[in-house]
């Protein structure tokens, strides 16, 4: 796969770790390939991932940046799009990438046919191996790409996220679960989680 730098043995584990192969997730290890470039790989938390939707490439920076949900150094900001800001504490290097439309969209307009009728299930069986050629042939365009193709790259418009808080967990005193301090809520004088708060003060 000579587009990409990435090792082959580490794309077929992070195969193995998302559960399938799609553009999706070829997109995502072209995007970690950038931000290991750019700001190197995570240990803890000096390097800050911030994806701005929830698709499959967001398992592809995981697993190979380092960057994760569990350690509060990959921030979902879900607004639709396809791009991730990286961020580096020590020195504030950052980067932001963004996929452009071509790729993003598919390679054909038959592609992207059977990618509505794939999302309605409404694939014959013909329609369906078709799709499954065309995904493994733009997979391999995602790979094989120049990162010029694939991205348009600049500066983050916004600060880098703080540091993942870290604080007590309270008593919900109406499930009698434990929430954390930051996401409780109080009516009435009772500490809620924000389920029970929900139910039991509906809005207006």
């Amino acid at each position: 796969m000579p587009g990409t730098r990435i090792p082959e043995e580490k794309i077929r584990e992070t195969i193995a770790f998302h559960g399938h192969w799609c553009p999706g997730l070829a997109t995502g290890i072209r995007v970690a390939e950038v931000a290991l470039e750019r700001v190197g790989r995570a240990g803890d938390e000096e390097i800050v991932a911030v994806a701005e939707s929830d698709t499959c490439a967001v398992d592809a920076v995981q697993f190979l940046t380092g960057c994760t949900v569990g350690k509060g150094n990959l921030v979902l900001q879900n607004i639709g799009k396809m791009a991730f800001c990286f961020y580096r504490r020590r020195d504030g290097k950052a980067v932001r990438i963004v996929s452009r439309p071509g790729f993003s969209r598919g390679s054909s307009e038959e592609y992207r046919d059977l990618q509505e009728k794939s999302n309605s299930e409404i694939l014959s069986e013909e329609e369906r191996a078709r799709f499954r050629h065309l995904r493994e042939e733009h997979c391999s365009r995602i790979l094989n790409a120049e990162i010029e193709e694939l991205f348009s790259i600049g500066q983050p418009s916004k600060p880098v996220p703080p540091h993942a808080p870290m604080k007590r967990s309270l008593l919900c005193e109406s499930c009698g679960e434990m929430v954390m301090e930051t996401k409780a809520r109080l009516s009435d004088g009772r500490i809620l989680c924000p389920q029970c708060f929900e139910i039991e003060v509906p809005r207006p």
